[in-house]
């Protein structure tokens, strides 16, 4: 997948004549647009045209909302899902607060249609674009149909008669509800980061722990304890990952991700890793003692192999 910075770009360097184009936000790429990418470009191929999708960064809740912590995926994430959908282009456009001023026509002129080859548009079942949200599918048909365009409107997908959606997503995360964002995700949410210097308390009390740093833009989990899995390169390790505050040690109100890996004794400080979440074990909770504290990390750590025998 090639990143441009304006659909001009298809004509003038990559020399392309005809494309299929959608817009959209696709934060945490779920299974609803997946399937719908997957889709356009099953068109594409019948079409003999180039799969182009069009993005904004960063993401327009951030600049109309002043939204923060609340992104599925950093936006380099996002970038890796929407390739493994097939996409040959992608444009990130600029969201500014005067971007946001456009109409919906504004839009389209300068934007989209910049590029005169451009044979179908597929827009979502409920995006709307331009100032206000003011452009829906009925505005985008009127001028697309002077643009002898066509297009194309996606269905709602929805799973056991549920909408599917990055908002049910978000909220699933947020009550650490793992295995319900997992099956609106069509993968395992996970987060990714470098391993970063903490307490070093987990190896003083025989469970040490790699903590994560993280994109402070993204939505976390519940607080609690998870069954996880750690990637780091091309690894895959079982392990259990504590998400909280530390409350047994006061350590203040920073939330921590920090994975103890099972059965693993290496030195991955530094290192970068992805934490795939699979379910919720527990709720944080501050214990009388390390003592007791450490009797619980225990059991956590044998629920969680336990878990993956059976898998």
């Amino acid at each position: 997948m090639i990143i441009v910075k304006d659909l001009e770009e298809l004509k003038t360097v990559y020399n392309e004549n005809k494309v299929h184009v959608t817009i959209g936000n696709f934060d945490g790429v779920h299974v609803g647009h997946r399937e719908f990418l997957h889709q356009i470009k099953k068109d594409c191929i019948q079409d003999h045209a180039k799969f182009v999708i069009v993005t904004f960064v960063p993401h327009p809740l951030k600049i109309l909302k002043a939204h923060s912590g609340f992104l599925i995926n950093t936006y380099a994430e996002r970038r890796e899902l929407l390739a493994s959908c097939g996409a040959d282009y992608l444009l990130e456009i600029d969201f500014t607060r005067d971007f946001s001023t456009l109409t919906p026509e504004e839009f389209l002129t300068k934007h989209i249609f910049s590029f005169d080859g451009i044979s179908k548009i597929y827009l979502g079942h409920d995006f709307a674009f331009g100032a206000n949200k003011s452009g829906d599918f009925h505005v985008a048909k009127t001028f697309c149909e002077h643009k002898k365009t066509a297009l194309m409107l996606q269905q709602e997908y929805k799973i056991k008669s549920s909408s599917v959606s990055s908002t049910e997503v978000r909220n699933a995360i947020l009550a650490g509800d793992i295995p319900k964002a997992n099956e609106l995700l069509g993968r395992n949410y996970f987060l990714s980061g470098r391993v970063i210097k903490g307490e070093g308390r987990g190896k003083k009390i025989g469970y040490p722990t790699a903590n994560l740093g993280y994109d402070k833009e993204l939505i976390i989990p519940a607080k609690g304890v998870y069954i996880t899995q750690v990637k780091i390169k091309d690894m895959i390790y079982n392990s259990v990952t504590n998400i909280g505050v530390n409350p047994t040690f006061n350590t203040g109100y920073e939330v921590h991700v920090e994975s103890h890996l099972l059965d693993f004794t290496q030195d991955i400080y530094g290192e970068e890793i992805r934490v795939s979440f699979i379910k919720k074990l527990r709720d944080e909770k501050k214990f009388p003692s390390v003592n007791d504290l450490v009797e619980q990390i225990t059991a956590d750590a044998e629920l969680a192999r336990e878990y993956f025998k059976h898998e």
